[in-house]
């Protein structure tokens, strides 16, 4: 009898997916300046100067919201941006691409913050910090491209869904659950006390009006747009309660340079807990993945030089490492205040540069307006942008060619609301795996039997474990009395599990009284 080990060649395998340059083609030769001059140049700098106007009012409400949301204070959403401005806007990876904190990372911090205290913030963003770094110098950041987009998706509809949830509560003044499902479970219990208060319902009606001047700016006429929504709505909820006098929670300021806080020897002693390891993966993970998403999605907006996901890593790790020194939020390219800059014609990194000079001027000079921006309406802001980061468009399109990913993506975000962010992403990383290797062992069995001589069963594809089953059963019901010739050559690859699967089913059928089965082995493929 002739066995599979006889004279079969060893297939060449296929290399490990990614293998290829997955960032795509270079893109056509760059007008942002070369990294090895001044970005401030006469030609663009009208165009940035602009372009920053427009991203520092953009960016203003979304870092004291983000902040508030994270439990944090205010000031240290407004380092944060500043952080990502000059340290992070200077340096070499994506030109156009503006960091700072992100609603997508709120949730994260929320848990952290409660978890650990806000003193271990800061050495949680600095070890985050310190990774990227790390992972950029190994070239690491390319491969943060072949996470499923599904994942990603999910991840964000999941960091969404809390972070909708968790603001509903924050809208009426009140403090919500702090488990995920809990949260949306107690939603219609905690609308209708609402009603019941003025305050309540003040600070409800409040947010809910934010809402609607965020979703309805874009149908008023162009030329009343020139301010950006999320800072339109503000503006008009801190006129809305001034001018009423609405018993509304506004936010605390207590200084920028009281909120910075340096992390002291103590705190790093927080890193022998070994779930605050976890948490720290967490960041390291979905702050990169969400930066390097970004930087995709920002490169098919301009014709200007493509992103470098190595260096944009290492500046996404640089800028991390100086926001956890300060004791700050963690950064994170963010999507709406880059296509706010590519779309206002920036043309440099001078742009997001000059961004955060704005906000540091405003930090410095004008804290007290802080004061009088309304809770709610920061609340209202987070939940807009909490719908925003749930794919509904491209759901129905994806269902219809793709309902796999749908599943992987539903799956992630209904784990990261039931049970946590970072098992969240695991199971749906998990989930990925298993399909992907799952559509990979594609394999096919013809069997011919013309009723005398030998039978003729041929496998064709890509023959693993995760097929196993189907082969045996298919390989087991041929009549034990008659000869078979088994025909291995069609295979692409043949894994161990299922070559020493079909050495005892050979051993098996050629003792049951049947002739020998003639295997014609897996050819070798250059």
């Amino acid at each position: 009898m002739n066995t599979l080990n006889g004279r079969t060649k060893r297939p060449v395998s296929a290399g490990p997916p990614g293998s290829a340059d997955p960032s795509g083609d270079s893109g056509p030769p760059a007008d942002s300046v070369p990294p090895s001059r001044s970005p401030f140049r006469l030609p663009t700098l009208r165009q940035d100067f602009t372009a920053s106007v427009v991203v520092f009012l953009v960016a203003l409400p979304l870092c004291v919201g983000v902040a508030v949301a994270s439990g944090v204070p205010a000031e240290l959403g407004l380092v944060t941006g500043i952080v990502g401005g000059l340290i992070a806007g200077a340096l070499p990876g994506s030109s156009l691409q503006v960091s700072g904190p992100a609603a997508g990372l709120t949730v994260l911090v929320l848990e952290a913050v409660r978890a650990y205290g806000l003193a271990a913030l800061g050495v949680i963003v600095l070890v985050t910090g310190a990774l990227q770094l790390l992972m950029g110098a190994l070239r690491w950041g390319r491969w943060f491209r072949a996470i499923s987009v599904s994942v990603v998706e999910g991840m964000l509809a999941g960091i969404g869904l809390v972070l909708i949830a968790g603001q509903l509560y924050a809208m009426t003044g009140t403090d919500g659950p702090a488990d995920g499902l809990d949260k949306i479970a107690g939603l219609p219990g905690m609308l209708a006390d609402s009603f019941g208060s003025t305050a309540a319902r003040a600070s409800l009606l409040l947010g809910a009006g934010t809402i609607a001047v965020l979703v309805l700016w874009r149908r008023i006429p162009h030329a009343a747009r020139f301010v950006p929504a999320p800072l339109a709505a503000v503006a008009l909820a801190i006129v809305v309660s001034a001018t009423f006098s609405l018993p509304v929670a506004k936010v605390e300021v207590t200084g920028l340079l009281d909120a910075v806080r340096l992390p002291e020897p103590d705190d790093f002693g927080t890193l022998a807990n070994v779930s605050i390891l976890g948490t720290i993966l967490a960041f390291t993970l979905i702050a990169s993945a969400e930066s390097l998403f970004s930087a995709a999605a920002v490169d098919r907006m301009h014709d200007g030089r493509r992103t470098d996901y190595d260096k944009e890593l290492m500046a996404q790790g640089a800028g991390n490492t100086v926001c956890g020194l300060l004791g700050a939020l963690p950064m994170t390219a963010v999507i709406v205040r880059s296509s706010a800059n590519v779309q206002a014609g920036a043309r440099t990194k001078a742009s997001r540069i000059l961004h955060g000079v704005w906000l540091l001027l405003f930090a410095a000079l004008f804290p007290a307006a802080l004061a009088v921006i309304p809770l709610p309406a920061l609340a209202g802001v987070l939940v807009h942008a909490g719908f925003k980061l749930i794919p509904f468009r491209a759901l129905p399109p994806l269902w219809r060619d793709h309902r796999g990913e749908v599943v992987i993506l539903g799956v992630t975000a209904v784990s990261i609301v039931a049970i946590s962010m970072f098992e969240g992403v695991l199971i749906g990383l998990a989930m990925a795996v298993v399909k992907t290797a799952w559509e990979a062992s594609h394999v096919r069995l013809e069997v011919q039997d013309s009723g005398a001589g030998p039978v003729r069963a041929a496998l064709s594809g890509n023959a693993t474990f995760l097929r196993l089953p189907r082969i045996l059963d298919t390989l087991e019901a041929l009549p034990h009395t008659r000869p078979v010739e088994l025909d291995l050559s069609g295979l692409h690859h043949l894994d161990h599990a299922c070559r020493t699967a079909l050495e005892n089913w050979a051993a098996r059928h050629g003792g049951s009284g049947a002739d020998q089965v003639t295997v014609t082995p897996v050819q070798s493929r250059t």
